[in-house]
């Protein structure tokens, strides 16, 4: 077994800097972890590939969907992924995982903790904030869906998270 990637140590090492827990998956550039949201749980794979010095990271919340409701869940993301700067969301059909993914490529082995945990952050924070969105979709009675405007819904910020630190900014 070849041993860790100079990349993926430096990953663990700005998860650790952060305090969070992570796993590293044996024989692989690859870090697991889990998040608590707002909404959802979200399990977490940062993914180094050492010869590119790129780095991967994964979000994924679990979405149980019918097929009935595929076709509108795939446009909710479709208008999310058009007013996205950095990453971009997906669901995976066949394990109905909501994913939201961003790479980010370094200029040296030995990636930037910042950059690493911007990533990070991004990540949560885009799956937390669209799945409120996901979960009303899913809870649409199927003879009312093409009633459902979704890019009315994704407008609705009383169903955003919180930004931290914004309850102080409150009068």
């Amino acid at each position: 077994m070849r041993p860790p990637s100079l990349q993926i140590l430096s990953v663990e090492d700005a998860f650790g800097r952060q305090g969070w827990h992570c796993e590293p998956v044996e024989g692989k550039d690859v870090l697991r972890a889990v998040f608590s949201g707002h909404h959802t749980r979200i399990e977490l794979i940062a993914q180094a590939y050492a010869p590119m010095n790129a780095l991967a990271i994964i979000g994924e919340a679990s979405l149980p969907v019918q097929e009935s409701h595929q076709a509108a869940i795939l446009e909710l993301l479709a208008r999310a992924n058009k007013s996205l700067n950095l990453g971009g969301f997906e669901f995976d059909l066949d394990r109905n995982r909501l994913v939201f993914r961003i790479t980010n490529l370094f200029d040296r082995e030995k990636y930037d903790a910042d950059i690493i945990t911007s990533m990070v952050h991004c990540t949560v924070a885009e799956l937390d904030r669209l799945s409120p969105y996901a979960v009303t979709v899913v809870r649409t009675p199927e003879d009312l869906l093409d009633d459902l405007d979704l890019q009315r819904l994704l407008q609705r910020e009383d169903l955003i998270p919180p930004v931290p630190g914004d309850e102080d900014d409150l009068p």
